[in-house]
């Protein structure tokens, strides 16, 4: 196993070269972005295939974002309509959701390699997520999705510093996973809870702070921001603009958590046995 980064981005170009035509699944995010322009640059554009998954979880602030980094790197970028809204299990919101998620969109991603005769669907993830609990995981399994990046042990701090060394606009980009993550366990993922959050978010945006959650639990927004940007959120003027907004989005309690920004944070009431995604889990 190579351990620095320039050496695993070596052997990234290495094994895309051996692949030598694949579709890669795009969210404009730091990891499919810098996934997406090292695969141009070894295998070239015509031999790439960006497509990314357009639905109510995914905001139009990313959307524009993927579509104007694919025009950047010359790069073909199918915009692909997933219906996972009419998957209960998706939409039950339990802690396998992911996986009902993911599992439809690498199926059509599937039917999308056979009808263009591409042999390779690849996925940004990282090393790091081997650490975190992803369901989406096991999705990629069952659809021998391959994660290049993953086996090669690139962490996010590896992409991220590959990715300004490379100048790309996305190497200091918050992460963004999809708007359904914000919304608490159990909660029934609706398209209209995920534009309340999308609305929220947007509007955290706009005055300026730049890496947030707005986690959905019904009433109750709960705010995540940076603990060094505390003092600008409780300033009377910010606090009372947020709190104005999100209650004309309907939500009836607007909270800030404390511990501050981190990914993943609905995880953390998760047992064990909730976090096991079993073999033989039923693909719809």
């Amino acid at each position: 196993m190579t351990t620095n980064a320039s050496e695993k981005l070596e052997q990234l170009r290495k094994n895309l070269a051996s692949l030598r035509k694949v579709l890669i699944a795009f969210s404009g995010g730091v990891d499919s972005t810098f996934l997406l322009k090292v695969a141009v640059d070894i295998l070239g554009k015509d031999n790439v295939l960006a497509c990314i998954a357009v639905s109510p979880s995914l905001s139009e602030y990313q959307l524009t974002q993927a579509r104007t980094l694919a025009k950047q790197f010359g790069v073909r970028l199918d915009e692909i309509t997933l219906d996972e809204m009419q998957d209960l299990a998706y939409r039950a919101n339990l802690s396998d959701r992911c996986f009902h998620c993911k599992s439809r969109l690498y199926k059509l991603l599937t039917d999308k390699t056979k009808e263009k005769n591409i042999p390779h669907i690849l996925c940004g993830s990282n090393a790091d997520d081997k650490n975190d609990y992803r369901p989406g995981n096991r999705a990629a399994e069952v659809f021998k999705v391959l994660s290049p990046m993953m086996d090669i042990g690139l962490t996010k701090q590896d992409i991220r510093e590959l990715s300004r060394q490379m100048n790309l606009p996305t190497a200091d980009l918050p992460a963004s996973p999809c708007l359904a993550s914000r919304v608490a366990y159990g909660l029934e993922i609706t398209e209209d809870r995920l534009s309340q959050v999308e609305k929220a978010e947007d509007f955290l945006r706009k005055l300026g702070f730049v890496e947030f959650r707005v986690r959905h639990h019904g009433d109750i927004a709960r705010i995540e921001i940076n603990p060094n940007e505390f003092a600008k959120l409780s300033s009377d003027a910010v606090r009372n603009q947020i709190t104005d907004e999100l209650k004309k989005l309907g939500f009836r309690y607007i909270t800030l958590d404390l511990h501050g920004f981190r990914s993943g944070s609905l995880n953390e009431q998760l047992s064990d046995d909730q976090r096991q995604i079993p073999n033989n889990h039923k693909i719809c």
